[in-house]
């Protein structure tokens, strides 16, 4: 199941994904993901979920994004949530929306049995029908 959180910059994404991470890491029940582009969330994501730092690898797309993440997935069978922060700022190009749909396609095939949340800062009046469906 994949949810996407769109809004604004200073719109509170960022802290309802956080919320988010951290009551799944609570509920111990497999292994929780938090990929975010910077060390900005250390200190508020529990010690519990996996925090990794996308910048520490050559990820500025959406395809080599999605390959980073079907290789996480590969790499953990008990992965249970993967959130995802500012993922237009991780690929490199806020305005494509067409590439974050077929990123978010992909990620349906790979993570079938994985909640996946991300953050989008766009303004949600220009997201297509098509990603609006993912609310």
């Amino acid at each position: 199941m994949v949810k996407i959180i769109m809004g604004l910059k200073g719109t509170g994404k960022t802290k309802t994904l956080i919320d988010s991470v951290n009551t799944a890491a609570r509920a111990d029940h497999g292994s929780v993901i938090c990929i975010e582009k910077g060390p900005k969330l250390t200190y508020d994501v529990s010690h519990k979920a996996r925090l990794i730092n996308v910048e520490e690898y050559s990820v500025d797309n959406y395809e080599k994004f999605l390959g980073f993440v079907n290789g996480i997935i590969a790499g953990n069978f008990d992965i249970t949530d993967i959130f995802i922060d500012s993922i237009t700022k991780i690929c490199g190009n806020n305005a494509d929306m067409q590439s974050l749909l077929t990123f978010i396609e992909g990620i349906e095939k790979s993570a079938k049995d994985i909640n996946v949340m991300m953050t989008v800062s766009a303004d949600v009046a220009d997201a297509p029908e098509e990603i609006k469906k993912y609310f």
